[in-house]
């Protein structure tokens, strides 16, 4: 059973114009209830306002109901997962081995660090049929499609270096690497010990990534 989560700190009024804010706020609430060991079902109206110290009708101007928080939610760290990403490939240097190597293990790190957040981020309950939702099948559609770029463009590198056997289809050969990084990052979530030899993760990229 999850236990509501009270916050006994109040809350300033926003000035006018200050609706963004209410909105960041709200997303943060949300946020706060995911880490503090919860999952979606602990994501209510009712407790994202009660966590954000403010009535939950002042919700509606902003997210027209609780899937559409989880949205801006999954929204909001997906495009932080874009930016680890990215500045893993710049901080690696030139090298096309090791930025691959540094994107995707920024990714592995990133899904270490924030358990509850990444398994909302590409799972769980809150995606309901659209016909029941405020959420578009454009809305979901584009959830991680700049992390993905990313990481073709880390393993496009490799094989215009001629360190990797690409294939014709780049596009499919980064899907079946980033499918294969979200298997290891789930394994890591769900099982206490992780079977197998510590370098098990540079052993699926190099595999996936086809590198010579």
């Amino acid at each position: 059973m999850v236990t509501a989560v009270t916050n006994t700190e109040p809350r300033r009024r926003n000035r006018r114009g200050e609706g963004g804010k209410l909105r960041d706020e709200i997303i943060a609430a949300a946020l706060a209830l995911l880490d503090e060991g919860g999952d979606e079902r602990a994501v209510t109206l009712r407790s994202v306002a009660r966590k954000a110290g403010i009535a939950a009708p002042s919700i509606y101007p902003h997210f027209a109901d609780q899937p559409s928080i989880m949205l801006a939610v999954v929204q909001q760290e997906m495009d932080t997962l874009a930016t680890v990403l990215r500045e893993a490939g710049e901080n690696a240097g030139p090298d096309a081995r090791a930025r691959l190597f540094a994107v995707c293990n920024a990714y592995l790190d990133f899904a270490k660090l924030h358990p509850q957040r990444y398994r909302i981020m590409f799972g769980g309950l809150w995606t309901p049929s659209v016909e029941d939702t405020s959420i578009t099948d454009a809305d979901l559609d584009s959830l991680g499609v700049e992390a993905f770029t990313l990481l073709v463009d880390v393993l496009g590198a490799c094989v215009e270096e001629g360190i990797a056997h690409g294939s014709d289809d780049l596009f499919g050969d980064a899907v079946a690497l980033w499918l294969g990084l979200h298997g290891l990052a789930h394994q890591r979530a769900v099982v206490r010990k992780m079977p197998g030899p510590a370098d098990v993760g540079d052993r699926l990229i190099t595999a996936l990534a086809h590198l010579k």
